[in-house]
């Protein structure tokens, strides 16, 4: 028996439960629908799906109507196909169960769905024996909301305050354990910059399971801070003048169960493989950020000197290159950082589009540039042009533009996924482009 029917089937409750079936659409807003079940039907070995509109992945972030140009209308249905093996009941919502939705056409995998492009590239990477392990480094604000509908930060403490820990710890408590119930282990918590900001680090998992967890996360902070009379928001840049809020993701290449990603004969102790991959992903970068930076607001956090890699480079514990090699005390590299991540990218295409990057690199044998070794924004346009330094896009039609560009990544997305999202994308920035800092904020604070 599957573990996670057998789950069910153990914690029914005599008046059924409520199970929860979710996908994460172009715009990365988590949608789901929930399935009601009780002993007598859970019992009859019935599929848990529910029908959805082919339409949804036409949908961009502002409103509820298709983008023409995506080519998918309200007209269609696909079903939305729970994995069992995500299936957890909610320790902050009893009655109900959560599991990530498949979407599915005819039987088969459709080709807009984008927790299948994330396995499509897993699978390509895996033919060269190499799998991804993988975790998303979440920072996030707490807020309280007055009647003024005015946006106020939970506190004001400065990064790393012990103050902080004291004053949110019962919220932080009751994260951890409901994460912990679902089989996310926490392994760090702190303040950060900004005035109320928090980051909660989880433990890496096979690249599959880290995407569902950053859904499972995300849905967990933000039920818990709204118990406790709050709100959680992801948004890359709430406040102007405060620190922004990245989604660093941190990776490791595995072999036959054993971390490849570095190298004690190297002299910055990667590997070979480690190597080319990251040469991949610096390759793709620019195309990279239509996916992983992918809303207007995420531009505003990425800038010089702010620690969010706004340069195309990468260095040995270098916080302002755009990819952070972490280094160990035995000269063997164990992960690395990819920094021009954020919460508003739907983690399913991000990290499909990063492994799509490495496996690439790896193919092509890319040679990897010398390390940076300073912030490099303190260096001039020469010096920089000269080091093979390049100036990452400053805003999301530049970055959608290299995306539309890159035709290996497109192809890797699918000529059907790389338009819906392509049109949901443009749809977006042009109705952001115009609007202020807070009118941005007003409509997007809720929805990451």
């Amino acid at each position: 028996m599957n573990s996670g029917k057998g789950k069910l089937e153990k914690n029914i409750g005599e008046d059924g439960e409520f199970i929860r079936i979710l996908w994460c659409d172009n715009a990365n807003i988590i949608r789901g629908k929930a399935l009601y079940v009780n002993k007598e039907n859970i019992s009859q070995k019935m599929p848990l799906k529910v029908g959805i509109s082919s339409g949804q992945q036409g949908v961009p972030v502002m409103y509820d109507q298709v983008i023409e140009s995506s080519l998918l209308t309200p007209v269609g249905e696909i079903e939305l196909e729970a994995d069992l093996q995500t299936l957890n009941p909610l320790p902050y919502a009893p009655g109900n169960f959560r599991a990530m939705g498949d979407m599915n056409l005819n039987g088969k995998n459709w080709e807009y769905c984008p927790r299948g492009f994330l396995k499509r590239m897993i699978a390509k990477l895996f033919k060269m024996g190499i799998s991804i392990k993988a975790s998303f480094e979440n920072e996030f604000y707490l807020l309280d909301l007055e009647e003024s509908k005015d946006i106020l930060p939970r506190e004001k403490t400065p990064f790393a305050s012990t103050y902080s820990l004291d004053l949110n710890q019962e919220f932080i408590r009751d994260v951890v354990y409901a994460l912990h119930k679902q089989d996310m282990m926490v392994e760090q918590y702190y303040s950060e910059s900004g005035p109320g900001q928090q980051e909660i680090t989880i433990k890496f998992q096979e690249a599959l399971g880290a995407a569902d967890n950053q859904i499972a996360f995300r849905e967990t902070v933000k039920a818990i801070a709204l118990q406790k009379g709050m709100i959680a928001s992801f948004l890359p840049k709430l406040f102007p003048q405060e620190s922004g809020s990245g989604c660093h993701l941190h990776l490791s290449l595995w072999k036959n169960d054993k971390n490849i990603s570095g190298s004690s004969d190297d002299a910055y102790g990667l590997s070979t493989e480690g190597k080319y991959f990251i040469a991949g992903v610096l390759h793709h970068l620019p195309a990279l950020m239509g996916i992983s930076t992918p809303t207007t607001n995420s531009y505003h956090r990425i800038k010089p000197h702010t620690w969010s890699g706004a340069f195309g480079c990468w260095g040995i514990d270098n916080r302002e290159a755009a990819i952070r090699v972490i280094s160990e005390k035995d000269n063997f590299v164990k992960h690395f950082e990819i920094k021009t991540v954020d919460a508003s990218s739907n983690p399913y295409l991000a990290l499909g589009a990063v492994i799509f990057a490495g496996y690439d690199g790896i193919k092509n044998k890319m040679t990897l540039p010398e390390p940076v070794q300073q912030d490099p924004g303190t260096l001039s346009s020469d010096e920089r042009s000269i080091k093979g330094i390049r100036t990452l896009p400053t805003h999301l039609d530049q970055a959608l533009s290299y995306l539309e560009k890159d035709r290996y990544l497109m192809d890797a997305l699918g000529s059907k996924l790389s338009q819906a999202y392509l049109a949901v994308k443009k749809a977006e920035f042009e109705y952001f482009k115009d609007l202020s800092h807070q009118e941005e904020v007003e409509i997007l604070r809720d929805k990451f």
